[in-house]
């Protein structure tokens, strides 16, 4: 069985005992298909891999909504599903589990397809990769650009973020269905949104650092870029519609831009271009229980985006950033995902994971406790001021919950 891939394989791009420069590395799917009802042909996209025998990775749920519909196309399409259920964390213990389920299938299975959310999906990724076959990922929400990673983030199995795998190829496929997205809670799409507009700022930030480095310890692409830049243009255009859309649960042109841009823009844009403090204050948001249960990976980059911004003393973009998210229902002050800025041991706790995290330190300066938390309270206080101004009232629209 192939052993698990390192956390930050830098070793492979940097530079060796010749002296040779850090080469610059774009990455991506083999194929992206997008579009209406695009799953019913799943079965004929398959023939691309090619896969006869496929393991089927999917949640109980999913298996409620989707799995007939899925596994019927398949079967019709002369191949052979054995399916995995995934509990709801990507952490090595339900991987391991779901290896074992599809390593006892007879004869074995020649591609794994996962089917489901973020977490589903990067858990697709590690179970393909240590049975040695390839991974097609099947979304079916846009909440997030892990489809179309080489990677995967890995947590605990209480839910707090430890460490990633990296994968030598990109999924096989990556189909999504926009249908399935627009059916799907509002809420989801917007906290992709969250995490797609970082793709820009945080990309823009490792290129102009001389120290930039993407995930892969490469040096960022100008395709990324230019993808990341295109990703902000379009999200600042058509979210507020694409959201409407999915309220309405209306299939429409905004809707599968939108859906581009959370999923490939973003998913391409990122993982060729780099990260930044966005993803590090959103990864070390987990290390809060109530955080992590309560809010989606997108919410928590859009409040670390607002800190990065600020950190690098961006706050014209930072105020333009919190208005839309503000429009759209992204969260745009601490208090907004259940931490607040007088909770000191809270919010030193997360200052302190952020730092541990190796893509903080594609900021141009040096970050230390003191002007992170700096960031974080100034971030804090223009989100509030833009929350007065505009209104909580799409925030609290996804959040029926809170009083």
């Amino acid at each position: 069985m192939p052993s698990a891939p390192p956390y930050m394989p830098q070793a492979v791009f940097a530079p060796d005992s010749s002296g040779t420069a850090v080469p610059r590395v774009m990455i991506a799917p083999q194929r992206y298909i997008q579009g209406d009802g695009v799953i019913d042909g799943l079965g004929r996209y398959l023939s691309l891999v090619p896969s006869r025998r496929a393991g089927i990775l999917i949640s109980a749920g999913g298996q409620r909504r989707e799995g007939a519909r899925i596994l019927a196309g398949l079967r019709a399409a002369g191949i052979e599903p054995t399916v995995a259920t995934f509990g709801g964390e990507c952490s090595l213990e339900e991987i391991e589990k779901a290896v074992a389920t599809l390593r006892a299938a007879s004869p074995g299975v020649d591609c794994v397809v996962a089917v489901g959310g973020g977490k589903c999906v990067d858990a697709g990724k590690c179970i393909a990769f240590r049975l040695g076959v390839p991974v097609v990922v099947c979304p079916t929400l846009a909440s997030n650009d892990a489809p179309c990673s080489a990677l995967a983030v890995l947590y605990s199995p209480s839910g707090t973020f430890a460490g990633a795998e990296f994968f030598p190829m990109s999924p096989a496929l990556v189909v999504v269905d926009t249908r399935i997205v627009a059916e799907a809670t509002v809420r989801y799409l917007v906290a992709g949104m969250g995490d797609a507009m970082a793709t820009w700022y945080e990309a823009r930030t490792a290129m102009e650092s001389p120290h930039g480095r993407t995930t892969l310890g490469a040096r960022p692409t100008l395709a990324a870029n230019a993808l990341g830049e295109i990703c902000a243009t379009t999200l600042y255009a058509d979210g507020e519609a694409a959201a409407e859309a999915v309220r309405r649960s209306e299939v429409t042109a905004a809707l599968e831009r939108i859906v581009e841009a959370n999923t490939l823009l973003s998913g391409l844009g990122f993982e060729s271009g780099g990260l930044a403090a966005a993803h590090a204050m959103a990864q070390a948001f987990t290390v809060v229980p109530e955080i992590h249960h309560r809010h989606l990976h997108g919410e928590m980059v859009a409040v670390g985006l607002l800190t990065q911004l600020v950190l690098e003393k961006k706050t014209a973009e930072a105020r333009r950033v919190a208005e839309f998210s503000a429009r759209v229902g992204l969260p745009v002050h601490l208090g907004q995902i259940s931490l607040l800025p007088g909770n000191a041991a809270s919010l030193g706790g997360v200052i302190d994971a952020a730092l541990a995290i190796p893509y903080i330190g594609n900021e141009p300066m040096p970050v230390t406790h003191q002007n992170l938390l700096a960031a974080a309270h100034e971030a804090h206080a223009l989100g509030q001021e833009v929350s007065r101004a505009l209104g909580d009232t799409a925030w609290r629209a996804l959040h029926p919950d809170v009083a």
